[in-house]
């Protein structure tokens, strides 16, 4: 089975192909420039760098959310090109998870973290053994009072991942909390996750059609909406 994963909730964009669980080809880049430029162009030349066509992948998987709201949306709309023009099942990871699973090799608690703004993180909590996970805390948006008050009582190793790790870990560490960072080729988001949790998820599909991103709490936008009482 071939999954082609697609990650753009963050800074970076990111694609990968999956082949019965082992790594086929990958491509990252954190350049600055807008997803909706180097995404497609990613996913094209890796596919022709592998010889391989969209018809030959099986599914084709997305960090769905939480994450940043054009990001997400930019994916989500990708995947939905990818997957209908070629009728294949989709399947949409949650972007904490799919940040874990490269780590998944440690022992101890994995913190995920992304930057949420406003001095909140996008977070959720996985126990990693043996290599693989299990989910302590569900995807949540959390302030890092929050966040510190209920990690700082977890206990064994415990390592930050995400755009948000280096947030994360000083909030912790000004508290007392004993964590490290995850190695710097490790710690941002990457498709290469988003394929290892899809291959997990395998079976769980949806269609183009009923892929929707999870955002987990307003945009900007509808909060200011919702400050003026008007109705979103």
């Amino acid at each position: 089975m071939k999954i082609l994963a697609l990650e753009s909730s963050a800074k970076a964009a990111s694609c990968a192909v999956l082949s019965d669980g082992e790594l086929l080809a990958s491509a990252w880049q954190a350049t600055g420039l807008t997803h909706s430029r180097t995404l497609l162009p990613m996913v094209e030349d890796m596919l022709n760098n592998s010889e391989l066509s969209v018809q030959e992948i099986d599914a084709v998987a997305v960090a769905a959310g939480p994450g940043s709201f054009t990001g997400l949306r930019i994916g989500i709309a990708a995947v939905k090109g990818l997957a209908w023009a070629a009728e294949k099942p989709c399947i949409p990871v949650s972007t904490l998870e799919a940040m874990a699973w490269p780590l998944a090799h440690l022992e101890g608690n994995i913190i995920c973290a992304m930057d949420a703004r406003r001095q909140q993180i996008y977070n959720a909590v996985f126990l990693a053994e043996g290599g693989e996970l299990t989910r302590l805390r569900e995807d949540r948006a959390v302030s890092l009072e929050e966040a510190a008050a209920d990690v700082g009582e977890m206990d064994g190793p415990m390592t930050i991942v995400g755009d948000g790790a280096g947030l994360c870990f000083d909030f912790l560490t000004a508290r007392g909390v004993e964590c490290r960072l995850a190695p710097v080729h490790l710690r941002q988001q990457s498709a290469v996750g988003v394929a290892m949790a899809a291959w997990r998820r395998r079976g769980e599909n949806l269609s183009a059609q009923e892929l929707t991103p999870v955002y987990l709490r307003l945009s900007q936008a509808e909060r200011e909406r919702l400050a003026k009482g008007e109705s979103i």
